[in-house]
Parts: structure tokens; C-alpha cells; sequence
């Protein structure tokens, strides 16, 4: 290998189309093995993070393509749309609020920084938008069957959305006024604007025929049973819309809040009396929206977090965002009281702590010092240590006290044995990521569907994940990721609801798309026919078409291979 690196550097390039090609070309090599080339389809880290499987790298690699296919780059925005969109109905909401571990995989991130994957879903998302692109059907088959989706969230929205894509029609029932559950409900405008975005996306599933009735509670409004009677199936998408309590004295105060009814009742335009000092527990994004919230209204805000930064579980980007615009962090304390006069707290009693042996979660556990309990003055408190589903109606679905069970097709488990025709995913099972709900929803719009059709269940299955040490840096020119822009703190305050985060521009979405590696896939860079000396390798007749073997002209000198930038060639 080390001799291959030093042609390629002593010829003064990449070895790819364009550098002008090897001396030796026309050269014979000495047989070196009996092994031969052959293409082998990897699994890029990015794809394999990203919880909903989003073809991340086709919609690069159709960037990379583009010009020597000669393809406009309004083309490959359309296609990209429609390629995102196979999985999901929401590009332009996770470009805003999905904490993209797709990112922390990608194999760039070892040259100078990962591909801004986030990013650039949401330009394409918001080309989806603009230019008012309608969602594509798998084929013209239209069911009789009809499905009950419960929530209007991302996990119920997706589902609905994919089983249109199948040819079915459902409806979604939805407890609150809007639809888009925690996305309307619990992120803060200034993340995701509602109209301009979450509406926009949310009217593209409406256009497939799909029905949303608002203000209709499941269990309240409509019996659960008439559902499991009128509908083939059901999906129960409850979202997590209730916030735990702190579970100390002084609690019942008017002015402690919950963090998902806060932002709930901040979110649904409802002004809430804060004061000018309020103080925010918890560590989680909730947590860092409420406290945002708060500084907008004026107060003073301070969050309480038992344990330290290291530990905090909210999104990295929304913590500098909440220490840039004044919010202070007080690690290692907890809440032991609150004090009131009247019917309002005036101020908290609290206690420091220190970081013990690992809990279940693998943080290690925080421990209380003796002697150091302190007060706080307030005027409000925002409890944001957690939430969970509102489960009246659905009681008999759980498990004792833990949350729905489901098998790996999303189907409602009851001591182990499956609820025919019911479904669930999303929070209902376990708090976590918007990508992971629409995943769950997805998948059991899958299941539906086969279990209707009487079709096997088709498993999503990947090719091995090629890692790091599989590629070439050095062949990929340095080039480091556009730096994310956002609104001046000023103007964030002059404006609340102003997005803070900005777009890419399309240069520079077409820039950072153009850094992807394509990890395990080949991106037509000639650089195994520029080292091959016997001729054994043919150029495809098109641009991105695939290089071929001809094996009888192969010696097995393994040079394809082991200069494949892209850990697409293997020897055997």
C-alpha cells in the first residue's frame, strides 16, 4: 500500500478522471494472485445511524454526479426530495430539529469535519415547499380498508403518510386543536416555524387523501372500541404531552409549571405570567426550550441541572444557543423545596450535589453533599425532568406501569402475546427522537399493509457498515463545511418567534453536498482505471455508469482495490 500512495503522489494528483493518467498505462504487470476484483455495496455510516435508514448517501452522490451527467441542479433537487421522501414526510422539519446522528458517523468528520447532512435536508425540504412538490404514490392500487391513526404526531403522521403511499385511507384522530403533537406543541417557533414549515409539510400528507380530525380525544370524545370495530387497523401514536412533577413539598404552587405545559401553553399563543426570575430543573431539550422561552418573556432565567455538562442530554447546538442569549446553568444541584406565600412560590430550596457510581443510564449517579442546601428566589419554576403519554383509555395496553410494548413490527404486545390489529409507535413507547417516531411510524404502515395483503414481512436488511479505515482521505480534496449562520442574539429578542438557525444558501448546500466521500458506493472517479496496467478495466459508456471487469485480462495486482478511495473494489 505504501508504494500505490507514493505513485499516486509523485504522478500529483488524485489518480481520478482528470489528472491526466498514468505513463505506464499501456504496460503489463506480473501476476501477482489468483484473486480478483469485485464491486461490494457497503452500508455508509450516515445511513446506518440515522434511525429512519434515509438514502443520505444517493441524494449526495446524485451532486456528485450531476455535472458529468450534465443534470441541472434543479433536477437533482427535485430527485432529492423525492428520494428523502421515500422514508419520510418531514425533510424540511428534521433539517430544523433533528440532532443528526447521522453526522457524528460520517466518515468526513476524520479529514476536516462531517458532511452538513442536516443541512442539507432542510434546503431540500424547503425546496419540497417552495416549489410545491406533491408526494408520489408506490402504485395506483386504492384499498377498501380504512385505518385509525391515534395522534397527530410525527410517529401517527408518518404512518398515515405511508400507508397513502400504499393506496389505504386513514384517519387521524388528534386530542389537540392543531395537529403536529410535539412538533407544534413542544419545540419553540423560533426552531421550527409552524406556518411556514410543520403546516406546509403536515398540508403535503393531507393532499394523499389523508383525514385529520382535531380536537377529538380517543377514549374521551370517541371510544377506543368503536375504532377497533369501524377501522382494519388501528396505530396509537400518543405523544408524550405530559410533564412529571417534581415530587416535593410546595409543588401544588399556580406558578410551577410542567415544561411540556408551559411550552404548550406558550406554543398555542396563550401569554403566561412568568415574572423576572424564573428558575428551569432539568438538563433536556425541554429544559433548554422552556428556559429560551422564558428569557424571551423578559425573565431572568436560571436552570438547575443535577449533574454536570458532560451529562446533559440536550442537543449541543440548543445549549450554546441558550447560554448566548443569558440563560444561566447551575450544574450539580437539585431541588429539595419550594417556599410559598399564598397560592405562589417565592423561592426554592435546593441542595449540591456530586457524581457517585454509574446508574442504569450509565451517567454516573448524582450524589447530595451533606450541609450545602442554599435558596433560590423566583418567580415561576418550570419542572422539566421529564414526560410521558396521557394513557387514559389505553391503560390496558401497558405493560404494569412501563409504557406500550410492541414486537419488530410495531404490533401492541400484551404479556408477550400480540393485540391483533393494533399498532403503536412513537412516544407511547419511549421518549426519543423525532426520526425515530416517523421510523416507527413507517414500519408499522409496513406491517399494516403486509398483514392486509397477506404478503410475508420484508425485513429492511444492510450491507456491512464500512468504517473509517476503509477509505482514502488523502484522495479527497481538503474542504471544510459551511458554518451554520444564525440571527444575531438582538434580533432574537426583537423578534421571538424569528428562526434563529438559517438555510443554506444553494451554492452552499451544492458545496457541502459535493464534500460526501460516498462511503461503499462507487461516484465514477476513475481512479481504479487510472491505476489498473493491464487493461482490465472498461469505462462505462455513460457518466456514474459502472466500471467493468474484464477478468481474463486481470493478474490479481489488487491496485483497483487498494486505491479505491471509496472502499467500493475488494479482492477475491
Amino acid at each position: 500500500m505504501a508504494i500505490v500512495r507514493k505513485a499516486k503522489k509523485k504522478l500529483g494528483g488524485k489518480g481520478g478522471i482528470g489528472s491526466g493518467g498514468f505513463a505506464s498505462r499501456g504496460g503489463s504487470s506480473a501476476e501477482t494472485s489468483s484473486r480478483r476484483p469485485s464491486y461490494v455495496l457497503k452500508t455508509p455510516p450516515c445511513e446506518n445511524a440515522c434511525p429512519n435508514n434515509n438514502k443520505i448517501r444517493t441524494v449526495l452522490n446524485s451532486f456528485i454526479l450531476a455535472e458529468k451527467k450534465g443534470i441541472s441542479y434543479d433536477d437533482i433537487l427535485k430527485d432529492a426530495w423525492y428520494t428523502f421522501t421515500e422514508t419520510t414526510p418531514f425533510p424540511a422539519v428534521c433539517g430544523r430539529v433533528c440532532p443528526h446522528p447521522c453526522e457524528s458517523d460520517c466518515n468526513r468528520k476524520e479529514k476536516d469535519g462531517a458532511v452538513s447532512i442536516n443541512n442539507i435536508e432542510r434546503s431540500i425540504g424547503d425546496y419540497g415547499i417552495e416549489n410545491d412538490l406533491k408526494h408520489k404514490k408506490l402504485s395506483d392500487d386504492e384499498y377498501d380498508e380504512k385505518i385509525a391513526i391515534v395522534g397527530a404526531g410525527p410517529a401517527g403522521l408518518s404512518c398515515a403518510f405511508h400507508l397513502a403511499k400504499y393506496g389505504y385511507k386513514s384517519t387521524v384522530f388528534e386530542a389537540l386543536p392543531e395537529a403536529g403533537g410535539m412538533l407544534r406543541y413542544g419545540i419553540p417557533e423560533y426552531r421550527l416555524p409552524y406556518k411556514d414549515v410543520l403546516d406546509k409539510e403536515i398540508d403535503k400528507i393531507k393532499d394523499m387523501g389523508v383525514e385529520i380530525k382535531c380536537s377529538t380525544k380517543v377514549g374521551h370524545d370517541v371510544p377506543f372500541d368503536d375504532l377497533k370495530k369501524d377501522y382494519a387497523a388501528t396505530f396509537v401514536g400518543l405523544g408524550a404531552h405530559k410533564g412529571k412533577v417534581l415530587h416535593v413539598e410546595g409543588e401544588d404552587s399556580e406558578n410551577v409549571f410542567t415544561g411540556t405545559n408551559y411550552l404548550n401553553r406558550v406554543n398555542s399563543g396563550e401569554k403566561v405570567d412568568v415574572g423576572d426570575k424564573v428558575v428551569v430543573i432539568g438538563g433536556g431539550d425541554t429544559a433548554i426550550d422552556a428556559a429560551r422561552m422564558a428569557v424571551r418573556a423578559g425573565a431572568e432565567t436560571t436552570i438547575l441541572y443535577r449533574r454536570t455538562r458532560v451529562e446533559m442530554p440536550a442537543i449541543e447546538e440548543e445549549i450554546e444557543g441558550a447560554l448566548e442569549e443569558g440563560v444561566k446553568i447551575e450544574y450539580l444541584v437539585a431541588p429539595l423545596s419550594i417556599k410559598k406565600e399564598g397560592e405562589k412560590a417565592v423561592s426554592m430550596l435546593c441542595q449540591r450535589m456530586e457524581l457517585g457510581e454509574p446508574d442504569d443510564s450509565g451517567r454516573r449517579r448524582p450524589v447530595p453533599v451533606e450541609g450545602s442546601e442554599f435558596e433560590v428566589p423566583t418567580t415561576a419554576i418550570i419542572a422539566a425532568i421529564s414526560q410521558e403519554p396521557e394513557f387514559n383509555g389505553f391503560n390496558d395496553y401497558r405493560e404494569g406501569r412501563d409504557w406500550i410494548k410492541v414486537n419488530d413490527q410495531g404490533q401492541v404486545l400484551v404479556d408477550g402475546k400480540v393485540v391483533e390489529g393494533i399498532f403503536a409507535g412513537g412516544d407511547v413507547l419511549d421518549l426519543g427522537l423525532v426520526i425515530i417516531a416517523i421510523a416507527q411510524g413507517r414500519l408499522a404502515a409496513q406491517a399494516i399493509h403486509e398483514k392486509l395483503r397477506g404478503l410475508e414481512h420484508n425485513v429492511e436488511s444492510k450491507p456491512p457498515v464500512i468504517g473509517p479505515d476503509k477509505m482514502i482521505n488523502s484522495y479527497y480534496e481538503a474542504k471544510e463545511r459551511n458554518k451554520k449562520v444564525e440571527l444575531e442574539v438582538e434580533k432574537r429578542f426583537a423578534d421571538p418567534t424569528a428562526e434563529i438557525a438559517q438555510s443554506l444558501t444553494r451554492e452552499e448546500t451544492i458545496e457541502d453536498a459535493l464534500r460526501c466521500m460516498s462511503c461503499g458506493m462507487c461516484f465514477d472517479c476513475g481512479t481504479c482505471w487510472s491505476f489498473c496496467q493491464d487493461g482490465a478495466i472498461i469505462k462505462p459508456l455513460e457518466a456514474g455508469g459502472e466500471y467493468k471487469f474484464k477478468m481474463e485480462f486481470c493478474k490479481g495486482c489488487d491496485k483497483c482495490a487498494e486505491n479505491c478511495p471509496c472502499g467500493y473494489i475488494e479482492m477475491h
